[in-house]
């Protein structure tokens, strides 16, 4: 099978290309470069000893993104390409809904005009909005805060309908829980432009001296230190539900939606206390306010996955902050 990735010299693009080639798929990558670089695509053909065509190419741009379709002969996509910046998009919400959706429907309908019917997409646990409990289910209402979720709900929708009209269509929608963590060959990882949204590499970047400390927003949630808890789950875990939802994919009775999750809690002290173990270095921080739009606890119930797809996380909280450390020792 040849698998188009979208956004694959992304941080779980990048790691699900490695999972793919090391199991025997043929892929093709295309990526703007916006939120990642060139040089990976040679890093993971160092990984695996293999090679495959890589396209700069904006999905915006669909004459550009046709010269993709017709070039390969692609029988399943992987759509990880898009903007994710929770902050930047209540800032920037015409470009989130544009890029994201835009985007989208454009590889939709080559999908279509080419013949392709299998889609897994990367979701996001944030579309289980601000009124759930945890642990989050498949089958609960969906619901965001801030546009990036908004546009997460949006193409969950978009790719539902598509199954419900044209029925040859497969779809697995993929809710990603908190990914950290990077390859162990310490070649890929995540390194964000700028100072970074998501908890571990701000920790990573307060572990090299490149940001003074760690800013904790809030310790008076409900939970057993104050601190938000989250699930936090390998990217390499994660690429690996990818590739098991490739296989499985021809089971699937249109759009199915799967957790992607440990479906264990940890709090943001937790993750500082298991990186300072794994790296020996004392991560200062400071506590401030709460953000708006964050939930006291947020974590996954992954039985659907183990029972559907065969699939379920294998590293620990520890793994996960070693492995990362080991980036980003490699990569400073």
């Amino acid at each position: 099978m040849n698998v188009l990735i979208t956004g694959g010299a992304g941080y779980i693009g990048s790691h699900t290309c490695v999972e793919l080639l090391n199991s025997g798929y043929g892929i093709v990558v295309m990526d703007n470069y916006s939120n990642s670089s060139p040089d990976v695509i040679g890093k993971i053909e160092t990984i695996t000893g293999k090679k495959f065509p890589a396209y700069e190419c904006d999905m915006l741009d669909e004459a550009s993104f046709e010269t993709v379709f017709q070039e390969n002969k692609i029988d399943a996509v992987i759509h990880f390409a898009g903007l994710k910046a929770v902050g930047e998009s209540v800032e920037k919400p015409l470009e989130y809904y544009h890029n994201n959706l835009t985007g989208t429907l454009n590889l939709l309908r080559l999908m279509k005009k080419h013949g392709v019917r299998r889609l897994v997409f990367s979701s996001s646990a944030t579309v289980y909005g601000m009124n759930n409990k945890a642990p989050f289910t498949e089958g609960m209402p969906v619901s965001a805060t801030n546009p990036y979720g908004c546009t997460k709900v949006m193409i969950e929708q978009i790719l539902r309908d598509v199954c419900h009209a044209q029925k040859d269509w497969k779809v697995a929608l993929l809710r990603y829980f908190n990914p950290i963590g990077a390859h162990r060959s310490g070649l890929i990882g995540e390194n964000p432009n700028g100072i970074p949204n998501n908890l571990m590499p701000y920790i990573m970047k307060v572990a090299i001296g490149k940001l003074p400390c760690l800013r904790v927003f809030g310790d008076d949630y409900p939970t057993p230190d104050g601190t938000g808890v989250r699930d936090y789950i390998h990217v390499c875990d994660l690429a690996a539900g990818h590739v098991k939802a490739l296989e499985k994919i021809d089971t699937l009775d249109g759009a199915r939606a799967f957790n992607l999750g440990t479906g264990k809690g940890s709090s943001v002290l937790d993750v500082v206390h298991a990186f300072e173990r794994a790296s020996g270095v004392k991560i200062p921080y400071k506590v401030t306010p709460r953000r708006a739009g964050d939930i006291a606890t947020c974590y996954a119930d992954c039985s659907r996955a183990k029972q559907e797809l065969g699939w379920q996380a294998q590293y620990t909280l520890d793994d996960m902050c070693r492995d990362s450390w080991n980036f980003i020792q490699k990569n400073p």
